[in-house]
């Protein structure tokens, strides 16, 4: 099902990452990391406009290079939500689409999985899951996990391994019981000028994690499930990695085509 009502992306993209400056323009398969964001969101039919909004000059000119659209930022942002309502502001739309500049996507249809649902529900504010099938990640702090009431509103987002089996000594991963939260948001556009507007919250500081502000201050998120892809860079010891599944992505696809061709 698709919308008659222009649906957003914006991609913040900041230069000066703590864990890894210059994070958008490190070169994966000869793309900068922002160019393969930008593209598949790009390619998604039910999305209206695409552009990245930062506050660096080599980020601004690495968008133009692949004649990208992007939006020059000043000011001080406390995250990515800021920005984005910050560019809300400038543009017309009602709903609008966080997608954050390390998530990958290896399908565009993912953003359907959010965007189809959303228009459908009309809540506020909706994100994306995805069941988690390594153990490693339930422990790993880069990977936030999340957990949903019995509609799917998120309960709680954490870095830390949530929801505890407390029977397994292990503390193993559990399929249909752990998520993954991916990175990316949908907001009506009053929702977003909202969340803009309200303090800092002790959990969002915490844990470092935008979306509990939202949580905090009694706005509801509504999570959905996705089966499609994604990857993630979160630290340098990431790209390597990164890197090489997207090129087994690249040509498990072209395989794909060609067969369908043939």
């Amino acid at each position: 099902m698709g919308s008659a009502r222009p649906i957003v992306v914006v991609i913040p993209a900041r230069y000066g990452s703590s864990r890894f400056p210059g994070k958008p323009l490190v070169m994966l398969n000869g793309k900068p990391m922002i160019q393969h964001v930008y593209e598949q969101a790009l390619a998604c039919d039910l999305v209206s406009d695409v552009m990245v909004a930062t506050d660096d000059e080599r980020i601004k000119q690495a968008v133009e290079r692949f004649q990208g659209r992007v939006v020059m930022m000043s000011g001080d942002y406390r995250t990515g939500t800021d920005r984005v309502a910050a560019v809300a502001r400038m543009f017309a739309g009602d709903l609008f689409v966080n997608l954050q500049g390390d998530e990958i996507l290896l399908n565009p249809r993912l953003l359907n999985d959010l965007i189809d649902p959303f228009v459908r529900s009309g809540v506020e504010m909706g994100t994306l899951k995805r069941e988690m099938d390594v153990t490693e990640d339930l422990h790993n702090p880069s990977v936030v996990k999340v957990v949903t009431d019995s509609r799917g509103n998120a309960l709680y987002f954490s870095r830390a391994p949530i929801p505890v089996v407390r029977d397994d000594p292990d503390r193993r991963v559990v399929g249909g019981l752990h998520y993954v939260h991916l990175g990316l948001y949908m907001y009506k556009r009053e929702t977003l000028f909202k969340l803009a507007s309200l303090p800092t919250g002790s959990l969002e500081d915490a844990e470092k994690l935008e979306q509990l502000r939202a949580l905090e201050h009694g706005i509801r998120i509504r999570v959905w499930e996705t089966k499609h892809a994604s990857l993630r860079v979160d630290r340098p010891d990431d790209v390597s990695t990164v890197a090489e599944k997207l090129r087994e992505f690249e040509i498990v696809k072209r395989e794909i085509q060609l067969r369908g061709s043939a």
